[in-house]
């Protein structure tokens, strides 16, 4: 991970910085990202829509393959065959994850955006007989899955726990073409080059509001008078355009819920062999015969909530469609919030869920940006526990929150995820991913809820949380980083 200047490692430090903020005497932690000339994560880059049961696992690889096919088509020679490793964590549950599969399909041509389940499984059938993929573009290559992909288990490679490499063969086998890519979260890839270069540099053009922390994020929010959405949806128009914007997060919603309807209408048990069985459509239908009866007891809000959240992920681990938000094993928490705030709250409207999102991917992009939203890096605290964050900050929002109390709902969400760890059974995004989701949504509720009881004031800055979050990352042991190495994954018998 990347180093902070100043260090932050001094617990001292952090609490003088955190004093003075309160007091209002010096900028929070003396500025977390001062070097930089400005930070731009669309919300399109926080939602995509994509494939499961992972988007660093599954829609990562996919990519990653996607990329090095564009770079063989503008390589100056021919290239005959294929071959390709996994490493570090895309290595210790890449079966699970499905991240074999999408590798092969991303070679063969397909990206997760535009995929077709039944149009991939005759390819991977064809593949397997044939021992050759036919991308658009490129000469017939030559390609057995079962010796040309390997699960390399030896450390990780440098840049990331989630390494690949791809190559390219001539007609003698030797390879001519290399890439080594990063899939570090939430779909985003990088290559070697690329990361080392400075995975956060934005080269773009200039957008009115760069904020970089929450910080700076209240201070331009201050000084222009604007909410976070308004400032977030200024620096959308500047890059893409006012109209390019409201169709795109409207199709981020409709994919959102049509996801949860799929969800709570679906049954059987999900693949990979743990026996999980789908239970999002009989939760949903016991809450619909409680309806106006003696049962509904107040506290039932909170099974909604996991309905929702729970119908996504059975969908994500089923390998459905889905919206990475800002993962696919965190996909459930920002959906079920709004569906939540749509059904369950008066005054709710759909006309201001572009409102929610957008107040949301603000907040996800500064913990991308200063931290981390992969597990394979920082635990599940970086994956469930940003989507909580993000979501508390939508639902702020929309419930009529100042800037200072949507900042102080994220932070209230993600401190009571630090430290959670990422220990999936078996290497399947189900055990404990599914009910988590859940419970994120629950507390990014209870998050702004509380959050809009105070007047936004409040002890730990968001950015004190981020920085806190990306150091327990750091010093987190890897068995609990998306390895299946530790935790639940070793203690539950026969997994």
């Amino acid at each position: 991970m990347r180093e902070f200047a100043p260090c932050l490692a001094d617990c001292q430090v952090v609490r003088t910085a955190i004093k003075a903020k309160c007091l209002g005497t010096a900028p929070v932690i003396a500025g977390l990202q001062e070097g930089h000339a400005q930070m731009f994560l669309s919300v399109f880059d926080m939602f995509k829509v994509g494939i499961g049961p992972s988007s660093s696992h599954t829609m990562g690889p996919m990519v990653a393959a996607a990329r090095f096919l564009d770079k063989m088509r503008a390589a100056p020679f021919e290239c005959a065959g294929l071959r390709g490793s996994l490493h570090g964590s895309l290595a210790f549950t890449g079966i699970g994850h499905a991240s074999d599969r999408a590798t092969i399909l991303g070679l063969a041509g397909f990206v997760p955006d535009t995929y077709d389940s039944e149009k991939a499984e005759a390819a991977l059938e064809v593949i397997r007989d044939t021992h050759v993929v036919k991308p658009e573009g490129l000469p017939e290559l030559k390609f057995n899955p079962k010796e040309d992909l390997t699960f390399d288990f030896g450390p990780n490679l440098p840049g990331h726990a989630n390494g690949m490499i791809l190559m390219a063969t001539d007609a003698q086998g030797d390879v001519i073409l290399q890439e080594t890519y990063y899939s570090i979260g939430g779909g985003f890839v990088m290559t070697e080059a690329e990361l080392a270069e400075g995975r956060n540099t934005d080269a773009g053009d200039p957008v009115p509001y760069p904020f970089k922390s929450a910080n700076e994020m209240l201070e331009m929010a201050m000084t222009s008078g604007k909410s976070i959405a308004e400032m977030k949806r200024a620096n959308e128009h500047a890059r893409g355009g006012p109209e390019s914007l409201k169709s795109g997060v409207a199709k981020i919603w409709q994919v959102m819920n049509g996801c949860i309807e799929r969800g709570m209408a679906a049954e059987g048990i999900l693949p990979g062999g743990l026996n999980v069985k789908r239970r999002a459509r009989g939760i949903h239908d016991a809450l619909l015969a409680e309806r106006g009866t003696n049962l509904m007891a107040p506290h039932k809000i909170n099974d909604w909530m996991c309905c929702y959240a729970m119908a996504v992920n059975e969908e994500n681990a089923a390998g459905g469609q889905v919206v990475t938000a800002p993962t696919n094993g965190a996909a459930g928490v920002v959906p079920a919030v709004i569906r939540y705030w749509l059904d369950h709250v008066p005054g709710a409207s759909a006309a201001r869920v572009d409102e929610f999102l957008l107040t949301a991917a603000a907040i996800g992009g500064l913990v991308k940006f200063n931290a981390s939203i992969s597990g394979a890096e920082a635990g599940c605290q970086a994956e469930v526990g940003s989507a909580s964050a993000m979501a508390a900050a939508g639902l702020a929002a929309v419930l009529g929150g100042t800037p200072k109390q949507i900042e102080n709902a994220a932070e209230i969400a993600l401190e009571h995820h630090l430290g959670m760890t990422c220990d999936p059974v078996k290497g399947l995004v189900q055990v404990p991913c599914i009910e988590r989701n859940g419970l994120g949504a629950i507390k990014a509720v209870s998050a702004a809820s509380l959050a809009l009881r105070g007047d936004g004031t409040h002890l730990v800055p968001l950015d004190a949380c981020i920085e806190t979050m990306r150091q327990t990352g750091a010093d987190m042991s890897e068995k609990y980083k998306e390895t299946s190495l530790g935790g639940l994954a070793v203690n539950i018998p026969n997994c």
